[in-house]
This record gives C-alpha cells, structure tokens and sequence, in this order.
C-alpha cells in the first residue's frame, strides 16, 4: 500500500498550480488539485483576461474619433455595459471549463472546496483528510484595503468585473500598473476619471521614462491624475461618495476603486501548523528551488514574494514539478523577465531601468525616441509613442528596454529574447527593421540620448 494518497497535492487551481499538477502528472505522478472557487485563478476570473477584455473595450472610442481621419463617417456611439460584462463573462466561463478539461486529460483529481494544511503531509477539505509527499502552495494574492473613515465603501478590481453598470464617474486609488489599467478603461468607456497616487509620481519600480510619458499621455486624454495626495475619508450620499483628500479638499464619485496592492492569501491556510516560515505580508519564503522551510512543502506563484505575474506562476510550476518528479532540479532566472502594463497607451518593459543600471554601477548609453506615430498623421491626435535603450558601455549589450505606445507589449516581447539573449546595441542597429512600423524605430536609434 502507498505511504501517502498522492504523490502531490497542489492547493490553488490558477495559472500556476494548474500547469505544475498537470506537468507533475505527465511525468507520473499521482495529483490532486483543491480550489474553493473557479478554475483558472486571478488571471482567468478576475485578472488578466478579462481586464484585457475590458482593455480592448475602451480603445473602441479613440478608434471611431480617429476613423474620421481616414474618411470614416461614424455615427453616435454607446456603450452597452450590461451586453459587455456578459459577454465577458461568457468567454471566461469557457475558460473555466478549459481548465477543467486539461487538468481531467492529465489525470489529475479535482477537489472542490477550501484546503488546509493539517501538517506536513496531511490536508483537510470538506472535512475529508488527505495525505500527499510533496503539497504545493498555488493560492495567489487578494486585494488589500487600508481601513479608514469610509472604507466600506470602496471596491477593487475583483469587483470591478461585475459592476452592474457603467459609473458615470469614478476616482481609482493606487499608483501600480492595476491602478492605470482600471482608470483607463473606465475613461475609455466614457466615464469621468480620477486617479490618486500618494506617491510625486506612479508607477514606482518602473523607468522613469515610462513613468513621466505615461502620465502626459493620460493627462492629454483628459484623466485627471492627482499625485502627492491621498484619501482621508469618504462619505456616502445616496448614489455619490463624497471623498475627503488630506489636503481637505473634496472630490465625489460613483464608485471608488482601491488598487493599493495585493497580499499573498495564506491567511488561515494553516502553514503554521506546518512549521511553513512566513513573512509579515503573509508571503511563503521560498529557496531558489521553490521549496518552503518545511522540505515537503512547495510555493509558487503571488503566495511568494517574487513576481507577481501569471508567466511567472507558470513557469514556477512547471520547475516545481520538474524538480520533483523528473529528476532535473530548476532554478528560474528572475533577471530579465518582460511584462507589459495594459494602460492607454500601452506600455512595456524588459531588463534593467535606467535608474537600476546605475544603481548596479554600470556606465551606460541611453537611447531613446519620441515620435507621433504615422497613423495619428491622418487623426490629428497627439499622442506620442516612447521608446528606449540602456546600454551597457563597456560590453555594448542592451541592458533594458522600454516603451510607452500601442502594441507595447507585443513588440517588447520579441526583444526580451534578445535581451536574454545578451545582444548588443551593434546587433540591434546592423538589424533591418519592418518599415512602416513603430518596432523599427528599436533598431535605427543611433543618436545618444545621454
């Protein structure tokens, strides 16, 4: 008889937990997965996908002021928010049931309810004791709001999919890159926008660069963008909530979003019945290998306190399970790992910031380009698209780049290979570029910047 009923049991079916059971179980492993909601995690029900969803909702709008341009009559536009959301919700429906097909062809067992570590190598759901050699943490991270006068009023972006209707007007708290999503889709959608940073200026970690043209863009589209300050409290009268700034001023809104930051979601998960050593956040600390201070015990994904990001989980835990049941030990390489902010515009990031390459004493190069993109030749819009390079002066190599302009993303994730890569700025400018393309302008930047 087996010494435990599974080899692995993972808790937490989102991104991550879902590829380390399912690879686990391709190299032989017996697996079970436990989740107390829908398949697919943050990212399927209420992250990635569906704000993408939303994302590309909002462009419509500067897509029909723009058709003008190009000698397109458009007729008065509206926006059906209830048609949106359901169709919305019907993809990510699907999406759910995507999971469930791919962890059922595995052969991994699903388990429907809220897991607890019991001990080492033992969990409980639904009252029902299972014991496995290896558990997986997988559980995420939640929304985090600070507690003040009025608090009970707010919502995150977990609420934010399923609003009713379409607020006419909103204030968006937090200076991350969900914070800029949410206030662009909003006022992408046609609502008045606000968004409040404490910080002089946000987006913090990122390139200045991209910080600084970012907040022109948004600016230029009419989203009021207020740093430097903070809500103190906030009253409800009747549909309008009525914030109070620190400086004592007011502003009112239909709704409030909080995106101040996520927290890993251990909380009650019983890894101190484990011995699991935990920060004061709540994150899982975690050894290059994924391994918890408990040597049965594995985490991957927002649990720990390293990226927070959906690729991240996947490839965490495809190493988990590569590590575990394939004989072949994975230490991921967090250095150069691309990412992308859905803002309006776009923006995206690999490699080192300016500001990080002289913090680790490299003399560099910049590079760097600000241009009106051909197609706003034809629309009269002002917006600007930014790229730029840090260059590593004694080696040559591209240390990072960055962008703010449409389809950001989709271009920098072709040169995150280079940049893993190790290219240098003379193979980036002996690289014929695609004319006309905004990508191009990567490859024909010659001029110092400084």
């Amino acid at each position: 008889m087996a010494q435990y009923d599974y080899d692995l049991f993972t808790i937490g079916a989102g991104s991550g937990g879902v590829r380390g059971s399912r690879v686990a179980a391709a190299f032989g492993a017996k697996v079970a997965v436990a989740e107390e909601s829908a398949l697919g995690g943050t990212c399927v029900n209420v992250g990635c996908i569906p704000k993408k969803l939303l994302v590309y909702a909002s462009h419509y709008l500067d897509d029909f002021r723009d058709a003008a341009g190009f000698g397109w009559t458009v007729g008065p536009q509206s926006i059906n928010w209830a048609k949106l959301i359901a169709n919305k919700d019907n993809e990510i429906h699907r999406l759910n049931g995507v999971y469930r097909k791919l962890l059922d062809d595995a052969g991994v067992e699903i388990i429907e309810g809220r897991a607890q570590v019991l001990d080492p190598h033992t969990i409980g759901v639904n009252g029902k004791r299972y014991t496995a050699k290896y558990i997986l943490i997988a559980v995420g991270s939640w929304p985090s709001i600070p507690t003040f006068p009025g608090s009970e009023h707010v919502i995150t972006s977990n609420e934010a999919f399923y609003l009713p209707e379409l607020p006419s007007k909103v204030i968006v708290v937090g200076g991350g890159y969900i914070g800029v999503e949410f206030a662009g889709i909003f006022h992408g959608l046609g609502a008045e926008t606000a968004q409040l940073y404490r910080g002089e200026l946000f987006l913090r970690g990122f390139d200045n660069d991209i910080r600084l043209t970012l907040a022109d863009e948004m600016l230029k589209r009419g989203i009021d963008l207020r740093f430097k300050t903070d809500i103190a409290k906030i009253e409800k009268h009747g549909d309008i909530l009525n914030a109070t700034l620190i400086d004592g001023s007011v502003i009112n809104a239909n709704q409030i979003l909080y995106a101040t930051g996520r927290v890993p979601k251990t909380r009650d998960l019983g890894l101190e019945n484990a011995g699991v050593e935990l920060r004061q956040s709540g994150a899982v600390v975690v050894d290059p290998y994924l391994r918890s201070s408990v040597e049965s015990i594995y985490a991957i994904g927002d649990c720990t306190d390293r990226l927070m990001l959906t690729p991240v989980a996947i490839a965490e835990g495809t190493a988990v399970a590569n590590t575990l049941f394939n004989n072949r030990p994975i230490m991921l390489d967090y250095e150069n790992v691309a990412t992308a902010i859905f803002s309006a515009p776009n923006c995206g990031t690999v490699g080192l910031t300016e500001e990080q390459a002289h913090r680790r004493e490299f003399e560099v190069d910049i590079y760097m380009s600000s241009f009106r993109p051909l197609r706003h030749t034809m629309t009269g819009s002002a917006e600007k698209t930014m790229m730029k390079l840090v260059v590593d002066r004694a080696s040559d190599r591209v240390l990072g780049c960055h962008m703010v302009g449409p389809d950001a993303g989709e271009i920098i994730q072709g040169l995150a290979v280079a940049v893993n890569c190790g290219a240098t700025k003379t193979q980036f400018d002996t690289t014929i570029g695609i004319h006309p393309t905004a990508a191009e302008e990567f490859v024909t930047m010659r001029t110092k910047t400084r």
